[in-house]
C-alpha cells in the first residue's frame, strides 16, 4: 500500500491545462477517530548476529525491523509540476501517515496547496484491501486498493521496502547499496536520461510511468500526444535510507521526471516525494463510525 498524492497544477501556456493532487499537512493532527494521540517510545531492536551483504540482506533485515513495532507514524512532503518554455506550475503536499504492521491499516492526512494557492484536505484509510477516501467536503468513497484511482492515492512508506525487493531481484542488479558514515546504510536505485522505451521493463520505469499516468491522461484531454514511445525519462534517483544498526527505516526519497514533446520543445514533468520516520505509534488506527 501507498499513500499517493495526485497534484493539482494549471499550466497557462500556449494551451490550458489542469492536474489533480492532493497530500497531507505535516504536522496537522493525524490520529484515527476515537484513537489517542499516543506516541511510543522506541524500543532497542537486537542487532543482527549474521552481517548483512546483498541489498536482499538488508532489506529482509529492515522488514523485521519495522515489524517489531505495532504501528510508525511518516511525514510526507511532496512536488509535482510542469513545466514549459520556462514556466513552471507546481502543487506541494505534506501529509501524516500512519501504518499498522498488524493488522496492515494505513491512515493518511493531508492537504494539497496548488499553484494558485487553493487548499484541498483529503483523508484516506486502507483496510483489509479496501481503500476509503474523502477529499474535501465531499462523501466517503471506496474501490479495491488495486483501483487504478486508489492505487495512484495510496502509498505507504513501509511498502517501499517491498518495491526495493523487487527491484533487487532483477537481473543486473538495480539497486546499490552505500555505507554514508552516519550511521545510515543507502540502498539506491537510479538512472540518467534514457528513453522510456529502452527501461520499459524495469519495475522503476513502471512505478514512474504509474506514477506519472494521472498527469498524462490530463494532458491527452488538452490534445498534447503522450505516447510511451516518444517519451523520456530525464532522471530517476530513489533511495531507502536505513539505520545502520537496527536497520529501520529513516526515510524514503523518490525523484524522477518525463520529458514529453510538444510543439517543437519539451513539457517538463517532475515530481519529488520524500518521507521521513517519525518513529512508533501507539495509538490505534481505524476506520471512523461514519465510514463503517
Amino acid at each position: 500500500m501507498r499513500t499517493r498524492l495526485r497534484s493539482a497544477l494549471v499550466l497557462v501556456l500556449p494551451l490550458v491545462f489542469s492536474l489533480d493532487a492532493c497530500g497531507v499537512e505535516a504536522g496537522e493532527p493525524a490520529g484515527a477517530a476515537g484513537s489517542p494521540e499516543v506516541a511510543a517510545p522506541s524500543s532497542a531492536t537486537p542487532e543482527p548476529s549474521a552481517t548483512p551483504e546483498s541489498p536482499l540482506d538488508f532489506l529482509d533485515l529492515a522488514a523485521k525491523a519495522m515489524a517489531e513495532e505495532p504501528a510508525w507514524t511518516f511525514s510526507v512532503k511532496g512536488e509535482e509540476g510542469l513545466t514549459l518554455q520556462g514556466q513552471k506550475n507546481a502543487a506541494t503536499y505534506r501529509a501524516t501517515v500512519r501504518s499498522s504492521m498488524k493488522p496492515e491499516v494505513l491512515r493518511s492526512e493531508g492537504v494539497t496547496t496548488s499553484s494558485k494557492g487553493t487548499r484541498k484536505n483529503e483523508e484516506i484509510y486502507v483496510v483489509d484491501g479496501t481503500a476509503y477516501l474523502r477529499e474535501g467536503d465531499a462523501p466517503w468513497k471506496h474501490a479495491p486498493v488495486t483501483d487504478p484511482e486508489m492505487r495512484n492515492k495510496v502509498e505507504d512508506p513501509v511498502a517501499v521496502v517491498e518495491e526495493f525487493r523487487t527491484y533487487a531481484k532483477a537481473t543486473g542488479g538495480d539497486v546499490k547499496v552505500t555505507g554514508t558514515g552516519d550511521g545510515t546504510v543507502e540502498l539506491r536505485v537510479a538512472s540518467g536520461k534514457r528513453k522510456l522505451s529502452a527501461v520499459a521493463d524495469r519495475a522503476w520505469a513502471k512505478k514512474a510511468k504509474r506514477e506519472f499516468a494521472p498527469t498524462a491522461e490530463q494532458l491527452r484531454t488538452v490534445g498534447v500526444a503522450v505516447e510511451d514511445a516518444r517519451l523520456t525519462l530525464s532522471g530517476l534517483d530513489e533511495v531507502l535510507v536505513l539505520e545502520a544498526k537496527t536497520y529501520r527505516i529513516r526515510s524514503h526519497r523518490l525523484d524522477f521526471g518525463f520529458l514529453i514533446p510538444y510543439g517543437g520543445a519539451d513539457i517538463t514533468f517532475e515530481q519529488h516525494v520524500g518521507e521521513e520516520n517519525q518513529g512508533a505509534y501507539a495509538g490505534r488506527i481505524e476506520l471512523p463510525a461514519d465510514v463503517r
